[in-house]
């Protein structure tokens, strides 16, 4: 199921929009940060939507305004007051125009990650994987940011949104059924390492 973040500075518009999306589009997931979300809709927000521009993340962005500007950066522009069912036909546009294209996919160490698709391909037996939202979610911010090794607190903030009830061996053990779901004890194909008690995507 693709994910959905929200940004907002209206956190009364925000929560009505969220559970609205829930009610009526129960097949898409709430995301708590942009290394896991499919899609981002920001409320009137154009310096965040410049600050996520400027990263050059790749993830469709819908912007919604009650003024009559339309920011370039932004997929797609959506006007307030708005009705649901056109913000929903826009993000299942955008879900679909990703997937098709360069963007909506990661490719690493001849891995093919298709975050939407919650699948990665093994190019070296063509085999695909079913992942969960976690284990897309760890994968896309270690390419994010494939220079440098991750932390497990970095893992924490990002991936679970810093929840009290995440321990440390929470994360090594997603780390850990990650490996054996997709390497499958092949020496070859490792996907992620571990490095002075953080990880770093093979690449």
């Amino acid at each position: 199921m693709p994910n959905i973040l929200v940004i907002s500075d209206n956190e009364v518009f925000k929560a009505d929009l969220l559970d609205q999306i829930s009610r009526y589009a129960p097949e898409f997931n709430i995301a708590n940060a942009i290394t896991n979300a499919d899609v981002v809709v920001i409320d009137e927000k154009e310096d965040i939507l410049h600050e996520i521009t400027a990263k050059d993340l790749k993830t469709p962005l819908i912007f919604l305004t009650s003024q009559n500007n339309m920011p370039t950066a932004a997929w797609q522009v959506l006007e307030k007051p708005l009705f649901l069912s056109h913000l929903l036909d826009m993000i299942k546009a955008a879900i679909n125009v990703f997937e098709r294209s360069a963007d909506g996919s990661l490719e690493f160490n001849r891995y093919i990650l298709y975050p939407a698709r919650k699948e990665i391909l093994n190019c070296r037996n063509d085999e695909t994987t079913k992942l969960t939202e976690k284990e897309v979610a760890i994968i896309k911010y270690l390419y994010k940011n494939q220079e440098r090794i991750i932390s497990k607190n970095d893992l924490m903030r990002e991936v679970w949104g810093y929840s009290v009830d995440v321990a440390t061996h929470t994360v090594e053990t997603h780390i850990y059924r990650l490996r054996q779901k997709v390497e499958k004890d092949n020496p070859e194909a490792q996907l992620i390492l571990t490095s002075d008690g953080g990880y770093q995507l093979k690449v």
